[in-house]
């Protein structure tokens, strides 16, 4: 695993009385090269139509971002491919590109292409970084004007941070909270802010925070579709996920050992196996019945673990969760939502499988979503490295 994380995620806010956003967010990993190509783009207008157009857009932008074609004649060919609406003389959708490439240095190279939405925040733990980008200019017919795009080069380290987001940002609380709207100036004080508070905030935090703070603006009746997304440079967050019993009893004290060796967070899940773990750190499993939901079984408590659940019920629920990317603000306090949000403020996940078998799950009458342990953890696997760019590992014991 890499020394450095690229910790990318976003948060959105339909328009009032819309049920589908006009901006769409993409974000891809590649497996091999470790590139990681985030798009957002913000259609005309909002609902369906803009979402299609939005849509279109992103993944032509996505997709021409991973091949050998230098991404300004990516960009190129997306504005010629673009349609210009008849009425407003504009194109149908903005965009913004960010191709970022992690070095041997501890840094990542980002390439960024920026059309018509708000300019992309640069940060430096809690300092603004000012992008230096070339202009280019392309003349298409049809359009009333010339059109700009923005190419810059930068690199960046540790505790930097990219934020973009479409003028519904940008925009909000104009003509209500605020005369000219919320701004780009105001954006960066509220961000600025944020950071001096809490330097090692997560994406899916700030995102959020800033999403909210727009909403609010605008009277919590959002007038155009909100979009911020945060990529975060930093040192990985670990976490160690434990299910089910060594294969024999005789590697129950290697398990220990790399348990007790792990610097990160620890989760166990399935009743044998943290049966297992209580004995070898010598110490109990108490049930929290805190954390209960008629759904699953309650978490438990056990000194030195950070969550303790059940096995293959809760991670059954946990990587249809993960594979929906449902909002654990929309999930009842149970132990699937906190398993799922010790995953999402992680960055490595490491699994330790057990490769004993358990005879019930092999009777018939238990439910086909149970399935077999190393289908699950297959399943969560795939969803974090596919939904949320998280680097996994796996090993069986």
């Amino acid at each position: 695993m890499n020394e450095i994380f690229i910790d990318v995620d976003y948060n959105q806010t339909y328009k009032a009385g819309q049920k589908i956003s006009g901006d769409v967010f993409l974000q891809s990993r590649d497996p091999v090269s470790q590139q990681i190509v985030c798009t957002l783009s913000d259609g005309l207008g909002s609902g369906v139509k803009a979402n299609v157009l939005a849509n279109l857009t992103a993944n032509m932008a996505h997709k021409l971002s991973f091949s050998p074609m230098h991404l300004t004649k990516s960009a190129k060919i997306i504005m010629n491919t673009l349609p210009v609406c008849n009425e407003r003389k504009i194109s149908y959708s903005t965009f913004t590109i960010a191709d970022i490439r992690p070095n041997l240095d501890k840094t990542v190279t980002v390439q960024l292409i920026e059309y018509d939405n708000p300019r992309v925040l640069h940060f430096s733990h809690s300092a603004v970084i000012d992008i230096v980008a070339q202009e280019i200019e392309l003349h298409r017919e049809g359009a009333f004007k010339h059109e700009i795009i923005r190419q810059s080069t930068f690199s960046m380290a540790q505790g930097g941070r990219l934020i973009m987001f479409t003028d519904g940002v940008t925009q909000s609380g104009m003509g209500r909270s605020l005369p000219l709207g919320w701004r780009q100036a105001g954006v960066v004080e509220f961000i600025t802010n944020i950071l001096q508070k809490d330097p090692h905030i997560s994406s899916r935090e700030l995102a959020e925070l800033i999403t909210r703070k727009a909403s609010t603006l605008d009277g919590l009746a959002a007038k155009d579709d909100i979009t911020c997304a945060v990529i975060y440079v930093r040192k990985p967050r670990k976490t160690l996920i434990v299910t089910g019993p060594p294969f024999t009893k005789e590697r129950d004290a290697q398990l220990g050992e790399r348990m007790r060796n792990f610097d990160g967070k620890k989760i166990v899940s399935g009743g044998t196996t943290a049966q297992i773990v209580a004995r070898l750190f010598q110490t109990k499993v108490k049930v929290d019945l805190s954390c209960w939901s008629p759904q699953v079984p309650p978490a438990s408590k056990m000194a030195g673990i950070d969550l303790v659940t059940e096995g293959m019920l809760t991670l059954g629920k946990v990587a249809t969760a993960l594979e929906n990317k449902t909002s654990i603000y929309a999930m009842p306090d149970d132990a699937v939502r906190r398993f799922v949000m010790l995953l999402l403020d992680s960055d490595h996940v490491s699994f330790i499988v057990g490769t004993k078998i358990n005879e019930a799950h092999q009777d018939p009458s238990i439910p086909v979503e149970i399935g077999i342990r190393r289908t699950i953890v297959g399943r969560v696997r795939q969803a974090l490295e596919q939904n949320y760019l998280k680097e996994t590992v796996l090993e069986y014991i």
